[in-house]
C-alpha cells in the first residue's frame, strides 16, 4: 500500500507548494520565504505566504481527506455508488444543525459548540433519510427531498434574520476557505485524526454489508449497527467540515469512485485512497479558485465539481460497466 500511496503523497507535496506560492499578491522572493518558514516574520511577505496562503492550503488538504473519507463511508454502508452526504441530507442538516445553534446564542461560528451542533443536524438528517427509504433508488430521491426542504429552511431563516452572524453563514451554501483561521484548524484537525481511525477501524465490518444484510447476520455481525456507527463517523466528519468552511459540492462522491477505480474496492485501503484523493482535489479547486482571476475569488464548490467531474466520468468510462 505504501508503494501506492506514494505518488498520491508527492503529488500533495507538489500541490501544496503551489498552492503557497499562488494568489492574489505577487511576493518578491517567494521561495526564499517558503523554504524557510521563520525568516523574517515581520515582512508582509512571510504574513501572505505563512498566515493567509497557508492555513487555506492546510485546510483544503484536511476538509478535502474529511469528505473523501465521508463519501467512501456513505456509498459503503449504504450499498449505493451514488450516496455522498449531500444527497443524504447529512450536509444540509449540519448546516441546519449550526445555523440553530447560532441564531439561539448557543454557539458561535467555528467554534467547538459549531461542530457539535453541526454533528446533531447531521446524525439526524442522516438517519431520517435513511429511515424513510425502502431501497437503493428511494435513499437517493428521499436524500435530494429532504436535503432540498433542510437546504430551503436554511436559506429562508438566514433571509428573515437581520444578524451578521446569521447571515455569514450563507457562505456555506457554495463553500469558502477564505475564512479559516489557524484556531478552526486547531479544531478540526483532532477531529479528522479520531475520525480516521474509527473509519479505518470500521472498514472492514463495511465489506461485510456488500454480502446482504441477510449474510451479515448469519456471520454473526449486526447490519444496522455497523451502519449506525458508520452515520455517526460520517456525521461527526461532515460536521466539522461544514462548520470550518461549509458544503464543497461534489468531493465526497468523486473522491472515493476514483479512488475504487484505481485501488481496488476494499473498504480499509479505500479508506485511505480516497482521504488522499479528496484532499488532491480540494487543493486544486482551492488554488485555482484564488489564481484564475486575481484579485476575484471564485467559489470553490463550482470548482471542486469542474475538477471532479471530468476525472469520474473518465474513470466510470473505463471501468466497463455497460446496460443490462
Amino acid at each position: 500500500m505504501i508503494k501506492k500511496l506514494l505518488p498520491l503523497l508527492l503529488a500533495i507535496v507538489a500541490l501544496s507548494l503551489v498552492g503557497l506560492s499562488l494568489g492574489a499578491t505577487d511576493v518578491p522572493h517567494m521561495w526564499r520565504y517558503i523554504f524557510h518558514p521563520f525568516l523574517e516574520p515581520q515582512t508582509s511577505a512571510h504574513q501572505i505566504i505563512w498566515q493567509i496562503r497557508a492555513p487555506r492550503v492546510v485546510a483544503a488538504l484536511l476538509v478535502g481527506a474529511a469528505l473523501g473519507i465521508t463519501g467512501s463511508m456513505a456509498q459503503s454502508s449504504t450499498n449505493n455508488p451514488l450516496a455522498d452526504p449531500a444527497i443524504l441530507g447529512t450536509s444540509a442538516g449540519a448546516s441546519l444543525g449550526v445555523l440553530i445553534g447560532v441564531v439561539t446564542n448557543v454557539v458561535t461560528v467555528g467554534s467547538v459548540g459549531a461542530v457539535l451542533c453541526a454533528a446533531i443536524g447531521a446524525l439526524a438528517a442522516t438517519l431520517l433519510t435513511f429511515s424513510l427509504a425502502r431501497s437503493a433508488l428511494q435513499l437517493i430521491t428521499i436524500g435530494i427531498g429532504v436535503s432540498a426542504i433542510l437546504n430551503a429552511i436554511v436559506g429562508l431563516t438566514i433571509s428573515a434574520i437581520n444578524r451578521p452572524e446569521a447571515r455569514s453563514i450563507s457562505f456555506w451554501s457554495f463553500g469558502s476557505l477564505a475564512l479559516v483561521t489557524p484556531e478552526n484548524l486547531m479544531i478540526f484537525a483532532p477531529i479528522l485524526i479520531i475520525g480516521s481511525i474509527c473509519a479505518w477501524k470500521v472498514a472492514p465490518r463495511l465489506d461485510l454489508l456488500s454480502l446482504g444484510d441477510a449474510s451479515v447476520r448469519h456471520i454473526g455481525f449486526n447490519a444496522q449497527r455497523i451502519r449506525l456507527i458508520s452515520f455517526a463517523i460520517l456525521a461527526t466528519l461532515v460536521a466539522a467540515s461544514v462548520s470550518t468552511v461549509g458544503s464543497i459540492a461534489f468531493l465526497a462522491l468523486a473522491a472515493p469512485h476514483i479512488a475504487r477505480f484505481i485501488y481496488g474496492p476494499r473498504n480499509r485501503t479505500l479508506v485511505v485512497y480516497s482521504a488522499a484523493v479528496g484532499a488532491i482535489i480540494l487543493l486544486l479547486a482551492d488554488t485555482a479558485s484564488r489564481a484564475l482571476i486575481p484579485p476575484m475569488e471564485l467559489p470553490i464548490g463550482l470548482l471542486t465539481s469542474l475538477i471532479g467531474a471530468p476525472i469520474l466520468i473518465l474513470t466510470l468510462k473505463r471501468s466497463g460497466d455497460v446496460w443490462r
